[in-house]
């Protein structure tokens, strides 16, 4: 924006009664006309090239930025005072046989008879309701057959024609579109059937394909630098110290302008896009918006999603959405992921259906509270509303990580030695994961010994005794960060209407 001016409003809300003027004065009145117009602008504001800010939306890539030099003595020595000071130790008492991350879980005894107390009073008042229900459904059975009897004879039978079968694959079948649909039916289902679990490929070794996973001995409590390996489109965004502080900041400043509410007034925008002019339809209005500070810059935003239950097709993570958070509409491909608490956030291959979930993406910062509606662009051009949340904030350091589980059987059982198999093909890869731990559907937990031969066969030691049956877990966690797919030429063709909104639920009754 160059400067704000406030010409004569030529349809002015209030008129004024003027004089009436003779025949000489309305003959000067043409000659006079652009004189006057140029006499009676007023200049409201004019842009402070030094206080302006500035729109550059990514920041300049350092390509040496990234280059870490050896740590000192003082910087090893505070790294260790603050790994002891997050690590403390407490002592409690468990039963035997109990591990670390289970002990972490288990409550003491003051807060499991607040808590007992708290369940027994719950029972009681619970059960005086379970038996005031009964009576009233028992009431409600035979008022709702009586109901039913008599609707029946408001009923008839009518015939409809069937239409024009033969062409029905023409008009509503897709070859591609529907087996890439089957495609995503099957993954969800074998998703929610094995969570996590894949196949170790036998084509490639296993420590080509997982060679960006690491092992963690608690996902809860095993520490994860948000600052380590990060993406080249890291170096593209801003992050700030503190989110909410600067909020705050931003919220107070005041900005002084002679502009009112009402007035009729000229803005000079300077630099305007030639796509934009190429684009513009004068038959629409043209809606200007201020922003706040740093609210041109890129970022990476998170939304707190509940998705509709009148849309039942799978989402995967990386699909092509729309978001309208607003005056903003873009499209994007997040990546999903769980809404806890903690430092770390485990990756969603789909969109649930139930419950929260958590969508990252890169796109221009926006300071909370903001609600948003997430659509999809079906095949024949409509849309439809499969999502709406709030946004969380704009946080480049929030870590999620994807996890993968390798499985293998047990092959031949020694008490709590075991020889399993299927978990890897060749020896090298059984040397390459030996200091990961393992764990068993069955609750037991142990390590590899040795390999045994060269195809995949591997001596481990468990904690207690194994059973033929049980499945033997090694998990793998892997940093994921979202792709950069941010484009606002997308969702022009978005149009917000009740039918494309339908009922919609937000997730701030969730929140709660």
């Amino acid at each position: 924006m160059k400067e704000i001016d406030s010409p004569p409003d030529p349809c002015p809300l209030k008129s004024h009664p003027r004089k009436k003027k003779s025949k000489a004065d309305e003959m000067n009145i043409d000659e006079d006309k652009d004189q006057a117009m140029d006499e009676d602008i007023n200049v409201l504001e004019v842009v402070d090239t030094a206080k302006q800010e500035s729109l550059q939306a990514e920041a300049e890539m350092d390509p040496m930025e990234g280059e870490q030099t050896w740590p000192t003595e003082e910087e090893m020595a505070d790294a260790e005072a603050a790994l002891k000071d997050k690590t403390k130790k407490i002592l409690r008492k468990v039963p035997k046989g109990t591990s670390e991350y289970q002990a972490a879980w288990i409550l003491d005894n003051e807060e499991e008879e607040e808590e007992s107390s708290e369940d027994e009073s719950e029972n009681d008042d619970a059960s005086m309701q379970d038996e005031d229900n009964l009576q009233a459904r028992e009431i409600s059975d035979e008022e709702g057959d009586m109901a039913s009897i008599a609707d029946t004879n408001d009923f008839e039978t009518i015939s409809i024609t069937g239409g024009q079968k033969d062409n029905y694959d023409k008009v509503h079948f897709d070859e591609e579109e529907d087996l890439e649909m089957l495609n995503k039916y099957r993954e969800e289902r074998m998703n929610a059937m094995f969570p996590d679990e894949v196949d170790t490929p036998r084509d490639v070794t296993a420590r080509t394909r997982f060679a960006r996973y690491r092992g963690l001995k608690s996902f809860r409590s095993s520490p994860w630098d948000p600052k380590e390996n990060l993406p080249l489109d890291y170096a593209r965004i801003f992050q700030f110290q503190n989110f909410n502080r600067t909020k705050k900041k931003v919220e107070k400043l005041e900005i002084e302008t002679d502009v009112q509410p009402g007035m009729y007034i000229t803005i000079h925008i300077v630099n305007v896009p030639k796509s934009f002019i190429d684009d513009y339809n004068a038959e629409k209005p043209l809606v200007l918006f201020g922003l706040l500070q740093h609210e041109q810059k890129m970022s990476v935003l998170h939304f707190a999603l509940k998705r509709q239950q009148s849309y039942a097709e799978p989402i995967k993570s990386k699909d092509r959405l729309i978001f309208q958070t607003g005056y903003r509409s873009f499209t994007a491909c997040p990546i999903f992921s769980q809404h806890t608490v903690g430092d770390k956030q485990k990756y969603e291959r789909f969109f649930p259906i139930e419950g929260v979930t958590v969508a990252s993406v890169y796109a221009p910062i926006v300071f909370p509270p903001a609600n948003i509606l997430v659509f999809k662009e079906l095949p024949g051009g409509s849309h439809v509303l499969v999502a709406t949340g709030t946004l969380l904030g704009a946080n480049p350091d929030r870590v999620v990580v994807k996890k993968v589980v390798l499985s293998g059987h047990p092959f031949k059982i020694m008490k709590r030695q075991a020889v399993v198999r299927y978990m890897f093909f060749n020896r090298e890869d059984i040397l390459w994961f030996k200091p990961i731990e393992l764990k068993t559907k069955w609750g037991r937990r142990g390590h590899i010994k040795e390999p045994l031969g060269t195809h995949g066969h591997m001596k481990c030691i468990f904690d207690g005794q194994m059973k033929s049956q049980d499945t033997v877990l090694m998990t793998l966690y892997k940093r994921i960060y979202p792709k950069w797919t941010y484009d606002v030429e997308g969702s022009k063709g978005l149009e917000i209407t009740p039918a494309t909104i339908g009922s919609c639920t937000y997730v701030e009754d969730y929140m709660e």
